[in-house]
């Protein structure tokens, strides 16, 4: 692995060294594996189901987004609610809105996640789980009941969503938005020269955790140009003082094209009203899109 100019980080533990991909699949390509921190992740944010144990990983992923919550909590301010998380997971953005006081509808197709989420919101107490409902679905069959004042498609949900099926979902979120309503979306923009050049990409990078176990990770991320998609296999291993337990994750995404997702959204009747940009690394950047209903 190699490391680039200006970022030290700590030498791989020896434990580690057994779950490399080579282990499982080919060798990475030669000078493919970069070291990073787990707080600049270029797009490495898994859309798929994880569970107890791959919570703390998890979380990590999110790193480029992990001030998403303050954003989207304004937004939310000034909109009001009922608010609608879709991909709702364990509650990340729906039990932190829900304990400032808002009606969250939280959707996801996970059913032990949302029995996280509802679990989270009994232990803080009945006055959050009261502002709580949760809804199991998957997005590409989504049909809502209510009306919102503000709707969420954070970590990268949009990603996970195949592009035949996603102006269905929007016309149906767009459809149930009050009179001046917004859905916020959030994903990992990939420069197209980039993917052409290295559509194989390998990461390490240690997990924060604060619970005894030292975590490492290799990231495979495989890049698919033809159909526009990409898969990201996780080689994890978690030690402990007693043992090491190996687990092998992976998570599949789409590759948005942003002129292609402002079609689809003005096809919905929304217009994007503010966008904002932040820089992961030299071809990624995490993109914030706030749009409203055409009144």
């Amino acid at each position: 692995m190699h490391t680039p100019s200006g970022l030290s980080l700590p030498v791989v533990p020896a434990a580690f060294a057994p779950v490399l991909p080579s282990r499982y699949d080919r060798e990475p390509a030669r000078g493919a594996g970069i070291r990073i921190k787990s707080d600049t992740l270029p797009g490495l944010e898994s859309v798929s189901a994880v569970d107890e144990g791959s919570v703390w990983l998890h979380d990590a992923l999110l790193g480029p987004h992990s001030a998403d919550i303050v954003r989207y909590l304004s937004l939310a301010r000034s909109t009001g609610g009922p608010v609608l998380d879709l991909g709702s997971g364990a509650g990340r953005l729906a039990v932190p809105f829900a304990r400032h006081g808002f009606a969250v509808e939280a959707v996801d197709r996970d059913a032990s996640a949302l029995e996280r989420l509802e679990g989270w919101a009994r232990r803080i107490g009945p006055q959050v789980a009261g502002l709580l409902v949760t809804h199991r679905a998957d997005l590409t069959e989504l049909r809502l009941e209510g009306s919102y004042r503000l709707a969420l498609l954070a970590g990268a949900m949009v990603t996970a969503v195949p592009p035949a099926h996603r102006p269905e979902l929007l016309r149906e979120v767009a459809s149930h938005l009050e009179t001046g309503g917004a859905l916020a979306l959030d994903y990992t923009a990939h420069q197209l020269p980039g993917l052409i050049a290295e559509p194989r990409r390998t990461w390490a990078f240690q997990v924060p955790r604060f619970d005894g176990i030292d975590e490492w990770v290799v990231a495979r991320q495989v890049f698919d140009l033809p159909s526009m998609s990409e898969r990201i296999t996780y080689y994890t291993a978690r030690t402990g003082k007693l043992s090491t337990e190996r687990v092998v994750l992976t998570t599949d995404k789409w590759i948005v094209d942003p002129e292609r997702l402002a079609a689809e959204l003005h096809s919905a009747g929304l217009h994007i009203e503010g966008r904002r940009r932040h820089r992961i690394d030299d071809r990624t950047e995490s993109v914030l899109l706030v749009c409203r209903t055409d009144d």
